[in-house]
């Protein structure tokens, strides 16, 4: 089923599995194992069935922040400035283990986060959300979408644990790479396994004039400030939840690969701008994570 978010409980799976096969093409001697299931996802805590969802008030801002969180330019545009959506980057509807899911998020604050130097509540780390995963800008604490988020993310939450890291939590940490991660090799993983659904130039799939499958670089996708462009995060996504339906089919090295290549393409400008791309690297992305600055293809990445 393709629904209004490109990953929501109804996946597109089935339709693929054909078409991505298992991996191959390119030959990693130093590739591990890729266990059929990721490890964490197999204990995770399980957030309530849909079918639950109380029919009052309550009920009803939940459903307004699971329908925000699935199609976020719909129901939250004047905060959007691109095409994606809060389930683009945490799937099924924010429910997935290791897809920084929704209710494991929600426990992991008030927490100090050294992106802004400061303690955060769980709004305030909804709003960095909109500001560079969505490249729009923050809606003001208190905004109906933010309540609506907060309560949805509450109502997954309800019964976990509380004081200790969940598993599936996150985005996978995966280990250093055998070969050093590398862009050309990352372009033919992306060929194989990712086009199909993302398009060869990266700019995702649209159906009815929404989104189906999400834009990775260019105009309409997140920008250079979003935790997506630090290639250990999408590594790790990439990792556990891609192709569609097929985690953990790629190795590390693949995961590696494809996330350098994905993160070394031109993107919506950080908004943290500091008025030189040396600058802006030097104060917020002094990291091998980054290709933020860096000269890719004879081009410096970020450059206005």
């Amino acid at each position: 089923m393709i629904s209004q978010s490109w990953f929501s409980r109804g996946t597109l799976a089935g339709l693929f599995v054909a078409a991505f096969g298992a991996t191959g093409g390119i030959t990693y001697a130093a590739d591990a194992s890729t266990p059929d299931a990721t490890p964490s996802a197999a204990k995770a805590f399980t957030p309530p069935a849909e079918a639950s969802m109380p029919t009052n008030e309550f009920g009803k801002s939940i459903k307004l922040g699971e329908q925000i969180f699935t199609d976020t330019p719909e129901f939250a545009g004047k905060y959007v400035g691109n095409a994606l959506n809060c389930a683009s980057c945490h799937l099924d509807a924010g429910r997935k283990p290791d897809s920084s899911p929704l209710w494991a998020a929600y426990l992991l604050y008030p927490a100090y986060r050294s992106k802004n130097g400061h303690v955060n509540s769980f709004a305030e780390r909804m709003q960095g959300c909109f500001r560079y995963s969505m490249n729009g800008k923050a809606p003001p604490l208190g905004d109906p979408v933010l309540v609506a988020l907060e309560t949805y993310a509450f109502w997954l939450a309800k019964g976990a644990p509380v004081g200790e890291k969940l598993p599936g939590q996150g985005y996978p940490k995966l280990p250093p790479p055998a070969l050093k991660a590398d862009y050309t090799r990352g372009s033919q993983v992306y060929a194989q396994h990712c086009a199909l659904c993302h398009a060869a130039d990266g700019q995702g799939q649209s159906s009815g004039g929404k989104a189906v499958f999400p834009a990775l670089w260019g105009a309409h996708s997140f920008n250079w400030g979003a935790g997506m462009g630090e290639i250990q995060n999408a590594a790790g996504f990439i990792k556990a939840n891609m192709p569609l339906g097929l985690g953990n089919t790629l190795t590390d090295q693949q995961a590696w690969d494809v996330a350098t290549f994905m993160d070394s393409q031109e993107r919506p400008q950080d908004p943290r701008f500091a008025g030189s791309v040396e600058a802006t690297r030097a104060k917020y992305h002094e990291s091998p994570n980054s290709m933020y600055g860096e000269k890719i293809n004879g081009r410096v990445l970020g450059a206005p």
